[in-house]
């Protein structure tokens, strides 16, 4: 039963909330508890009333009939709620559909609201200011330090299995850049893909969509790929696997920018384990056979092996750690065959677009090898190409909500040098406002 109360909470937190300020009612639910805010919130909501008014209990198992009344309230947000929390409340909805009858709420009700479809985007204003390296690589000055971007989002809720998505992008658009036919100016669609549960833990992904390992941070491009996923799922484990290709950049067969032929996008076969713990702590280890084909820069297949781990410590410290091995048929930039990642990242705080005046600071760490820039990509990274490319860099951050659905993003480079050699990259700043809608 406390599985469940929990999912009906994750479900009903954000749909429910209205205020992250609001006066806390239990006397046992102190201000330094992990679940302090979510409690409040829900409370706040209508969504939890506690024991007696002034304790909640948290401790305490609770009935089906109590477990049912959470949903039923959850349900009377039903239009405030994504489209994974409607999929999520209607599964618990089924779940207590004898109670919830004995309620007088009518599960059918449900039915009517889950063909509904939700539009959602964010917008981003980005400024970036970079120096060169010897050979200019890197280099971000003047008008071309700042770019903004635009997404939309459709989602559509077919049934309570099947979800259709699709995501339209401006791309970054340089200011400074007054070419239109540019490949990288062009708007296109990122993601367009169909999500389908086959039961209550497997599901299959097919389309357009992200590809992205975990919560891994390494060289992988991870934008616009197209391909067919199966992923298995549980509250403890995940296991993923798939096949694809990709679709920008020069992974993605773009042109090389001296107009030199890139003929074939790079394909692969990717797998996933992964495990979570309760205190939302994660670890998993994956697997790429990125075939590249006839790239004018072929390095031939390239086998990728990558481990991560992410733990949370206490309620308000993250420390994440990943490490990656590129084995090529021919040599790197290196001139080896071989290449390495090692990453980490320590997070104090965390900055919510839902909760305004929240934050979190952030240092990390980054050495890698000289990989090829073929697969330098935009896979969970704030960095330019040549700060993530032979390089030894630490970097430091800090994010704030300063008002519901908006944050300003602030990033900074630092100590950094290259690997091998002396061209050593230019330090790079970042600052951008995001918004979401």
């Amino acid at each position: 039963m406390k599985m469940k109360l929990a999912a009906a909470l994750a479900a009903t937190m954000a749909v429910g909330a209205t205020c992250a300020f609001a006066a806390n009612p239990f006397v046992d639910v102190p201000t330094d508890s992990w679940a302090y805010k979510s409690v409040v919130e829900l409370a706040d909501s209508g969504i939890i009333q506690g024991v007696d008014g002034t304790h909640f209990e948290g401790g305490r198992n609770i009935t089906r009939y109590e477990a049912a009344e959470i949903v039923a309230k959850a349900m009377a947000h039903m239009d405030k709620a994504s489209v994974e929390q409607r999929a999520l409340i209607n599964k618990l909805a089924d779940e207590y559909a004898d109670e919830l009858n004995n309620l007088g709420v009518r599960v059918s009700a449900l039915e009517n609201k889950v063909g509904n479809v939700k539009l959602t985007g964010d917008f981003r204003l980005r400024y970036i200011n970079q120096d060169g390296d010897k050979n200019g690589a890197g280099k971000v000055k003047d008008d071309d330090s700042w770019s903004y971007r635009l997404r939309l989002r459709a989602n559509a809720q077919v049934n309570d299995r099947a979800t259709v998505t699709y995501g339209w992008s401006t791309d970054n658009q340089s200011f400074g850049n007054n070419d239109a036919a540019s490949e990288d100016d062009q708007t296109y669609t990122d993601l367009a893909n169909v999500s389908y549960n086959i039961g209550s833990n497997w599901n299959v992904l097919a389309g357009r969509y992200n590809y992205v390992m975990g919560n891994s941070y390494g060289y992988l491009y991870g934008d616009s790929f197209d391909g067919a996923q199966l992923k298995y799922a549980t509250d403890s484990f995940a296991a993923t696997a798939g096949y694809g290709k990709f679709k920008r950049g020069l992974i993605g067969g773009n042109d090389y920018a001296d107009g030199t032929e890139n003929k074939d996008a790079a394909k692969t076969a990717y797998g996933e384990l992964e495990g979570f713990f309760g205190n939302g702590s994660a670890a998993g280890v994956y697997y790429n056979n990125i075939m590249v084909g006839d790239n004018a820069s072929s390095i031939g297949d390239v086998d990728v092996w990558g481990v991560y781990g992410s733990v949370n410590i206490g309620s308000k410290w993250n420390a994440l750690a990943n490490y990656e091995n590129y084995a090529a048929d021919k040599e790197f930039s290196n001139g080896d065959d071989s290449a390495d990642m090692i990453y980490g990242k320590l997070t104090y705080g965390k900055a919510a677009f839902a909760a305004p005046k929240s934050w979190d600071l952030w240092v990390e760490y980054l050495q890698a090898d000289n990989l090829t820039d073929t697969f330098v990509g935009s896979t969970n990274t704030w960095r330019n190409d040549n700060l993530m490319n032979n390089v030894e860099s630490w970097g430091a951050g800090v994010d704030y909500t300063f008002a519901k659905n908006a944050q300003f993003q602030l990033m900074q480079s630092f100590a950094s040098s290259a690997k091998d050699g002396d061209n050593d990259p230019g330090e790079e700043t970042r600052a951008q406002f995001v918004f979401v809608f």
